[in-house]
């Protein structure tokens, strides 16, 4: 394993999160706390999905992280869903699928990775499950809107990043 330009080739991977120390030995010797054991990566169901990905993945498999996989549905039904007790629509059901087969491709990888549908608006649901699943790193994508298109597109990772405590990872879509 490499990191941070140092090889350590007889580290073995643990089993599970709980499993993990956070800290990395050689020969007995503290050699520094691993950063970040679970990242909370917010998903799109688009391309941009695949920037996040790649640059997680590598990061992921230096500190042995788990990974949380979030898609916000933020529909009209998914964002009444509880109160009108409604049937999920068919884009909560085609982001559902998306998330599995997103989780299923990256156990198959060998990462430790949950996923959740969440439903509402997109910046108060990443916070609340940042703040819930006790996550060290929140890593999204961001699309490089400036000032009138972040009033009207949201500005979901502005809001994501002034109101949490943790480390905010933010790449530009591809």
């Amino acid at each position: 394993m490499v990191l941070w330009g140092c090889r350590f080739p007889n580290r073995r991977k643990p089993k599970s999160h709980d499993e993990r120390d956070s800290k990395i030995r050689l020969h007995g010797i503290l050699i520094c706390d691993v950063m970040y054991n679970h990242i909370l990566i917010p998903l799109e169901n688009s391309p941009a999905d695949a920037t996040i990905l790649t640059h997680i993945k590598r990061l992921a498999r230096m500190t042995g992280a788990k990974l949380l996989l979030v898609h916000v549905a933020d529909g009209w039904v998914a964002r009444n869903f509880n109160q009108l007790q409604l049937a999920e629509s068919q884009e909560m059901k085609e982001d559902r699928m998306y998330l599995e087969k997103r989780q299923r491709e990256l156990t198959d990888e060998g990462f430790s990775c949950d996923a959740m549908l969440a439903l509402g608006e997109p910046s108060d649901e990443i916070i609340k499950l940042a703040r819930e699943k006790a996550v060290d790193l929140i890593a999204m994508t961001t699309h490089g809107h400036r000032f009138i298109s972040d009033v009207l597109y949201g500005a979901t990772a502005d809001k994501v990043r002034h109101a949490v405590d943790i480390p905010v990872l933010l790449l530009r879509a591809k």
